[in-house]
Order: structure tokens, then C-alpha cells, then sequence
């Protein structure tokens, strides 16, 4: 009673403080914020406003929860998925799926199943269709407590060092004490939950190993809908991440009317083969749609989908042109040697990092991918000053099968023969005819990827029946869902959607006869960032109204319509040899507040007089002298906000000796000046605001997780400090300039 006295009296002097508190020292304390908590929600309900509906009801779940109000927290879960569920373009398994531990949780002790938490959950789930109830097993009864508790750990560390805390300040952490306490509760009962209801719906067949034509082996599985009438299309996807996720995949498509087909790539899972990422895809992925096609249960038709690693396997398989194959999905879909391990024909480290983790085991090294050692590994390379192919040597966990593939990667540093046979190239492109859908966004590593495919096709295919879907999305939100905020930058509301719920209207407009999913209007539909529109075009070009030239340095560092002088010559000298001095090709965020201009040139234009669409490809034309035979550049463009922060749109990494043709290298002759032409390869579209700069930063890259290109002319690869004792110098001539694709 005592106890309970003193905290009330807490309370009294934290409401006079702040309408409605909690003392920190009692949210630090377990015990304490345990018998607190109650009074703290119900206090805080009594004066709790907020504007956005869905933030209110998130709130409100939250604080009647911890209250012990049970069936409030229930009804407020329930209208937040009919609030949620008016969203345009949302998933409503994902939707159903919002709360639903919360809420078995908070009906145990209510209506029939009262007292009975097991119980309370199987009939729950009982009740969903099938898509909510795939998504309520792979998204709210999926538990890993160490994580929980790690959460919680971290929302106590995080509460500001203020007296007394407010709602807004305490809500990370009661959210993160909820999701431990249900996690405890539910972690023994779900997975026996999940498993019974998954018979009463679907057939599986797991551990399937499927032979090729080589006489290799992939393990694969299949989920079928029970009781489908009828024989039935197959959504397939083929991936080197053999994880439990493959099977949610399946069943998802199960439960969209599909026979859902995972294999992964040979010597993954049950396979007894060696893994090797990329170079067996395309035939093995096409002896498993064959094997597909001739199943009692399929009628003959096969759509792939998926992303990343999965979206290259689709145009791996693609490319053998299998008759059973109807269409392709691809997301965020990587293309060997042009976007990993190279871009630009500049070699990217993250990849032997990868290597590992997918060739190590059967499944996913994710404790290696995981290990501390990786950044020391970049740093001990960049430090010695050794040739870049040295790499191996300095790493303290060889891993000789990866160590073998990053080898033969090195020794291919033109886009050669050896990747040009891992997907279509040239003619082959022709060949493909049909249906394709691409989704890629704005800030994916894959941007260039995905255009790459995108333009290969409608150029060499006539009747290319190719559409792309780009918006303000990383690698992640252009192959699931978006976020609302991403890195700092916050997404127009109009691109917020779902690309697996598209996924599915797709494959049923194409095999199924259903209407074109409507945000599909044309054959490139993209979000123009901060007008919160959607548009569309008939092609790359018809995105944009023109090219807006803008000189770089007519005065000083300055972008201008104006051309510069005949005479105008502006130098940077690039220590290349220096480990002091970095320039990384990226920001860390979305929204900085300076760049770094280092071993390069800052540009910017006057405050814009009246707003600007920026939508396509940015290029540049620059004319130069330099006393190397090579150079690297990263060319970044950005919006200046009238506030002073940097907006990131978009850039191009280029190797000089590549610029014209990534198949062949060209050096450059030192002393004489040069044309080069840089080619966007990523897709941008930004409403700049009236008041805001157009920044360009030209520069020379130069960190420790990329090759450093001292211009010797040798294979940069071979090349070592000693290369770079001179440094690299560059000046820029009259006549260059950056091309801007002005929208419509």
C-alpha cells in the first residue's frame, strides 16, 4: 500500500509538471514501471489528442493495453485495420494481420476461450482467410526473444535524461515492454497454432530435390491451396537464400489461388551440389519450370516473381525462352557485371562480404555475414596499400570456395563473355516476348539494374511488352512495401503501397484474365517525389520535356545556362596515395545537412525562380585534362532546399576507360584534353520547389570499400599505392556540363 501511495504521489507531481508524466527513474526501474504503467495509460488517455487518425488509434491500442482495458484495446484494433484498410493499393492479409497478437492476447480472458490462451489463438486464426492468415503467421506470431528483450533494452537506454517523461517519450518503451510480454506468452503456442492450420489449408511438399540437365540437383518446395478444383498456374520463385521465408512465399501464393513453387539455387538446402552464385541459374531455374509444366496438379503455366537475387534468376531463365514460362515479375533484380560486384566496371567490396554467407553452408552463414571483421577487413586493405586483389590475403576467416569466385570475378573486370552468359545480352533480348513487370525505386542499389534490363528489352525487342513501376523506394520497399520515412526523407502518401499485394494482381491479370493492376497506366509510371502525383509515359524519353544544359563552373562553382568562357579551366588535385583524405561516392542519409566536396567540385545553380521537375536520367558531357591514364568519377546530384539541407536524387560511378563501353577499356592520354559523356543509368524524379538549388558534385571517389583507381593504366585491380604517388589531377574545360531531364 505503501508502494502504491509513493507512486501515486509520482504521479500527482508529474502531472503538475506536464499534464501527464512518468518519473524516469520509475521507467528505468522493471519492477516499478510495471505497477506503474496502469495508472500512467489511464491518466494519459484522459487528455490525449492527436490530428492523424491512425497515429491516435496506435497510441490508443497502446495505453489501453497497459491500462488493462481490454475490450477498448480490442475495438481500437479493430478500427485501426478499417482505417488502414481504405488505403489505396493496401494489402489486406497485411492489414488483418496489424495487432493480431495484441488481440488474441487481450481476448483470452473474454467469450468462450476464456482462460484458455492456446485455445483463443488456433481459433483465431481459424477464422482469417487464407491470404490474412499467412501473413498473421509470417508477420505477428513469428517471436525471437532475444531481439524482443534487445529492444527493450535499447528503448530504456534511449528515454531522454529529463525528469519526467512524456506520453510520446514513454511510447517506445511500453511498446517495446508489450511485445516482449506477448512474445513470452505466444512463443510456445504458435508455431503448433500455425502448423495445424497450415494442414487444414494448404498441401505441402517440402524436401523435393530436382534434378538438371547437367545431372545437378535443386531442392525445392510446393504449396497448393487444399481442395483447389482443377489443375492449376504456378508462381515460382528461384533464390540462393535458402531460409524459412520460402515456404511463407509459397504459401502466400497458395493462398492467391496459385501453386506456389520455391527452389533454390544448387547446392542449397538438400542439393548435394557445390553453391556458385549466378553462373548455373538460367538453365537450373529452367529445368525446374519444365518440371513444373509436366506436374499433374499444373495446368501448363508458370509466372516468376521476386526479388534481388530473385529478379536475376528471372531474367536467367528468361533468356532459355522455356514455352511454359508466361511472365516475369522481377524486382529490384541485380545483373551481374553491371551492378555487382562492379558498377561502372568499379569493383564494390560489400560482395566478397556476400559471398560467404551465401556459399559457406546449405543454408545462410548469417553469423559470418554478421561478423565484426568486415569493416577491419576494408580498412587493413585500404591501410597496407596493396593491389586491390589483395583483399583475401588481410581476411582473418578465409573462406577458400568464396575466395576461388572473387577471384574469377577479378579476372573479369570488362563486361566480358563470362557475364554476358549469366542473362540475356544483345539479340538474345529480342527473343523475350513476354509479359514483364519491373519495380525498382529511386534510392534501390539495383535502380541501374532494373534500367538496364528495362532498356535492353524495348531496344532489341519491337514489341516489347515491358512495364516499369519506380518510386521513392531502397532495395527493400520496391520488392515488399514502402515506408513512410526512409534515411530522413518522408514519402509523398500517394507512393506508400504495397509491391507484394501488386505482385499478386499481376500474375492474375496475366494468367488469370484479371484487369491491369491500375497503377499501370503506361509503360513507365513513376512518382514524382514532393508532388505527391503519379505519372506515366509511353517511354524513358517521354518522361521528360527536354534536356536542361547546365555549364559546370561558368563562374567559379557554379551551374549556369550560360556556357563558361573559352578559357576557362577549373584544376582539383587528388592524393590518391593519402589514407587520410576519403571521399565516398553517397551519403549516409537521404537528407544532409553539407556534402563533401572532397578531391572534387561542389556546383549549385541560383535559388530557382519557380519550381522544377526533374524526371529521367541525368548525363553530363565534360571536357578535361588529366596526367593519368584512368580515372574514376562519381557524379551526385541533389536538391538544396531554401533551408540549406541536401536532398539526394540520384547519381552515376563511372571508370573513364569504361565510359563509352563497358566491354572494352579505352586509356586515356595524359596531357590531352578528352570528351566523355557519363550516363545516368538511374532513374530520378523530384518537384524541386521554388527557392531551392540544383547541386551537382563532380569527384573523384576514394574510400577503402571500393577499388581505387590510380590511373596507371595496369588492371586496377593489380594497381598499388605505389601507383598513386603522383597525385591524380584533373581540370575541367569550357563545354562541360550536366544535361538535366526536365519534366513534363
Amino acid at each position: 500500500m505503501k508502494r502504491l501511495l509513493a507512486l501515486a504521489a509520482l504521479f500527482v507531481l508529474a502531472r503538475d509538471a506536464s499534464a501527464a508524466g512518468l518519473p524516469r527513474t520509475i521507467a528505468v526501474d522493471s519492477a516499478q514501471l510495471a505497477s506503474a504503467l496502469p495508472a500512467f495509460a489511464r491518466e494519459a488517455l484522459e487528455g490525449y489528442a492527436e490530428p492523424d487518425r491512425e497515429r491516435y488509434l496506435d497510441t490508443v491500442i497502446r495505453l489501453r493495453l497497459a491500462a488493462g482495458d481490454d475490450a477498448l484495446a480490442v475495438s481500437a484494433i479493430r478500427e485501426l485495420r478499417a482505417v488502414r484498410g481504405q488505403r489505396k493499393d493496401t494489402n489486406p492479409g497485411v492489414v488483418g494481420a496489424a495487432y493480431f497478437a495484441e488481440e488474441v492476447c487481450a481476448g483470452a480472458g473474454q467469450g468462450a476461450a476464456a482462460g484458455d490462451l492456446s485455445k483463443g489463438l488456433r481459433e483465431a486464426i481459424a477464422r482469417l482467410d487464407d491470404r490474412t492468415a499467412v501473413e498473421v503467421a509470417a508477420r505477428a506470431l513469428t517471436f525471437d526473444l532475444d531481439a524482443a528483450r534487445q529492444d527493450l533494452e535499447r528503448a530504456r537506454k534511449a528515454l531522454p535524461e529529463t525528469q519526467v517523461l512524456s506520453v510520446a517519450q514513454v511510447l517506445p518503451l511500453l511498446r517495446a515492454t508489450q511485445r516482449l510480454e506477448i512474445a513470452t506468452k505466444l512463443q510456445p503456442l504458435a508455431g503448433p497454432a500455425v502448423a495445424e492450420d497450415d494442414a487444414r489449408r494448404f498441401v505441402i511438399e517440402k524436401d523435393l530435390l530436382l534434378k538438371t540437365r547437367d545431372g545437378a540437383q535443386v531442392a525445392a518446395l510446393v504449396v497448393r491451396p487444399r481442395g483447389a478444383a482443377g489443375r492449376l498456374p504456378a508462381a515460382f520463385n528461384f533464390t540462393i537464400y535458402a531460409r524459412d521465408n520460402n515456404l511463407v512465399e509459397a504459401k502466400r501464393s497458395a493462398a492467391n489461388g496459385y501453386a506456389g513453387v520455391c527452389a533454390n539455387t544448387r547446392g542449397k538446402g538438400r542439393s548435394p551440389n557445390d553453391p556458385v552464385p549466378y553462373e548455373h541459374d538460367g538453365a537450373d531455374a529452367t529445368d525446374v519450370i519444365d518440371w513444373i509444366s509436366k506436374q499433374p496438379w499444373s495446368d501448363g503455366r508458370v509466372g516468376m516473381f521476386g526479388g534481388s537475387y530473385e529478379g536475376f534468376a528471372q531474367w536467367a531463365a528468361a533468356k532459355y525462352r522455356h514455352p511454359a514460362l508466361k511472365t516475369i515479375m522481377p524486382s529490384v533484380p541485380v545483373a551481374p557485371g553491371i551492378d555487382v560486384p562492379m558498377e561502372g566496371n568499379v569493383f564494390l567490396s560489400g560482395l566478397y562480404r556476400w559471398l560467404p554467407y551465401v556459399t559457406n553452408t546449405k543454408g545462410l552463414d548469417e553469423a559470418d555475414y554478421a561478423d565484426g571483421r568486415w569493416n577491419a577487413l576494408d580498412w587493413a586493405l585500404w591501410n597496407s596499400g596493396k593491389p586491390y586483389r589483395s583483399l583475401p590475403s588481410f581476411d582473418t576467416k578465409p573462406a577458400p570456395a568464396a575466395i576461388a569466385l572473387w577471384n574469377r570475378w577479378l579476372s573479369h573486370p570488362s563486361y566480358d563473355a563470362y557475364w554476358q552468359a549469366m542473362i540475356p545480352h544483345g539479340e538474345e533480348f529480342a527473343k523475350i516476348d513476354l509479359p514483364v513487370l519491373t519495380t525498382t525505386g529511386y534510392f534501390d542499389g539495383c535502380n541501374i539494374s532494373a534500367l538496364h534490363y528495362y532498356q535492353e528489352h524495348v531496344k532489341r525487342a519491337k514489341k516489347a511488352d515491358h512495364t516499369l513501376l519506380i518510386g521513392p523506394w531502397d532495395h527493400i520497399g520496391a520488392q515488399r512495401r514502402s515506408v513512410d520515412t526512409l534515411s530522413g526523407y518522408t514519402i509523398d502518401p500517394v507512393a506508400r503501397i504495397d509491391i507484394e499485394a501488386l505482385r499478386y494482381e499481376w500474375l492474375n491479370h496475366v494468367l488469370k484474365g484479371a484487369p491491369r493492376p491500375g497503377i499501370l497506366k503506361d509503360r513507365i509510371n513513376y512518382q514524382v517525389m514532393g508532388a505527391n502525383v503519379w505519372k506515366h509515359a509511353p517511354s524513358l524519353a517521354a518522361m521528360k520535356s527536354r534536356d536542361l544544359a547546365l555549364y559546370l563552373g561558368a563562374d567559379g562553382q557554379v551551374l549556369s545556362q550560360e556556357p563558361q568562357a573559352a578559357s576557362m579551366a577549373l584544376g582539383v588535385k587528388a592524393d590518391l596515395a593519402d589514407r587520410e583524405l576519403l571521399k565516398f561516392t553517397q551519403p549516409m542519409q537521404l537528407v544532409e545537412k553539407e556534402i563533401d566536396p572532397t578531391n572534387g567540385f561542389a556546383f549549385r545553380t541560383e535559388p530557382l525562380t519557380e519550381p522544377l521537375e526533374i524526371s529521367g536520367l541525368l548525363s553530363a558531357d565534360l571536357r578535361f585534362v588529366t596526367n593519368r591514364k584512368d580515372v574514376d568519377l562519381s557524379l551526385e546530384l541533389y536538391e538544396q532546399t531554401s533551408e540549406g539541407q541536401y536532398l539526394f536524387l540520384t547519381y552515376v560511378l563511372a571508370r573513364a576507360s569504361h565510359a563509352s563501353d563497358r566491354t572494352k577499356r579505352r586509356l586515356l592520354t595524359p596531357g590531352k584534353p578528352q570528351k566523355l559523356t557519363l550516363r545516368g543509368g538511374r532513374l530520378t524524379s523530384r518537384l524541386l520547389s521554388k527557392g531551392s538549388r540544383v547541386v551537382v558534385l563532380l569527384s573523384i571517389p576514394k574510400q577503402p570499400r571500393m577499388q581505387v583507381n590510380y590511373g596507371s593504366g595496369k588492371d586496377v585491380s593489380d594497381e598499388s599505392i605505389e601507383d598513386g604517388r603522383t597525385p591524380l589531377e584533373l581540370t575541367l574545360l569550357a563545354g562541360s556540363r550536366v544535361l538535366l531531364p526536365a519534366g513534363r
